[in-house]
């Protein structure tokens, strides 16, 4: 399988270079993997060098997706170095929180730029070559796109923007064999959160909220990634799929003295 991963020096795009490679290990290939992240670093030359350990054909690319000729670019190195593309994992994300009341008109622009624009971009780059192979394409949204937050400003609509771009993407882009799909994940142990997780007691309070009992590693989300690309989705199309543990369903199961009320 060859695909192009944003976002794969660390957490959830990390782990479906990995998990890509591995898979294709198991199935006695090479996956051909292309590990975009915004320049050179360690993370992302330690997945580089761990996938290729896993048999795969690892291309690192360097680009900020802020910058609106970037996907184009990183898309054409790919699909030049493994001659086209089977899957696009439009993975890199940040946030910068804030209250809308006085957030910066330029943190809104860049955010959006990051999250939201840049997947429009490398699907339109990719599409020729997923069209070709009836490849498949998976945006990483968050439960913050369905699910009000205050103060993290434009975070929240940019992933909600996000659902309903793969949503359009997928109704456009069905007829040339192409199903476009997002995950959802709910809180996950990352680079960009582990901050909060260094603190014990802060980690078992979010454990607590999960009704499976713990926040999500990074594994959890690209296990579903890999799948959303593979066959045994192939009648899955313009879906979000929530990965949260059941919490972002679990509001009701929270309020103060829910298990008090008297049987009527």
């Amino acid at each position: 399988m060859r695909v192009l991963v944003t976002g794969a020096a660390s957490g959830i795009g990390r782990a479906t270079v990995l998990r890509l490679a591995r898979d294709a290990q198991a199935r006695g290939t090479k996956a051909m993997v292309a590990a975009v992240d915004i320049g050179p670093s360690p993370g992302l030359d330690g997945v580089i060098e761990e996938s290729r350990k896993l048999g795969a054909d690892a291309l690192p690319l360097h680009g900020d997706l802020a910058a609106a000729e970037v996907p184009a670019r990183v898309v054409d190195e790919a699909v030049r170095r493994f001659g086209g593309l089977d899957g696009l994992v439009s993975n890199a994300g940040l946030n910068r929180p804030g209250a809308l009341m006085t957030y910066d008109v330029r943190d809104w622009d860049h955010i959006f730029a990051v999250n939201t624009r840049a997947t429009w971009l490398l699907a339109k780059a990719a599409h020729p070559a997923l069209k070709a192979a009836r490849g498949a394409i998976v945006a990483t949204g968050s439960m913050s796109g369905s699910n009000p937050h205050a103060n993290l400003g434009a975070y929240g609509p940019s992933k909600a923007a996000v659902i309903m771009l793969v949503q359009v993407l997928a109704q456009e882009m069905a007829p040339d064999g192409i199903r476009v799909n997002a995950v959802s994940p709910g809180m996950v142990r990352t680079g960009m959160t582990e901050p909060v997780y260094r603190d014990a007691r802060l980690a078992a309070e979010r454990d607590a909220l999960v009704p499976v009992g713990r926040v999500a590693t990074p594994e959890d989300i690209a296990d579903v990634i890999a799948f959303l690309l593979g066959p045994d989705a192939r009648y899955v199309n313009g879906h979000d799929l929530v990965v949260d543990g059941g919490v972002s369903g679990n509001f009701l199961g929270r309020l103060p003295g829910i298990n008090s009320i008297p049987r009527g």
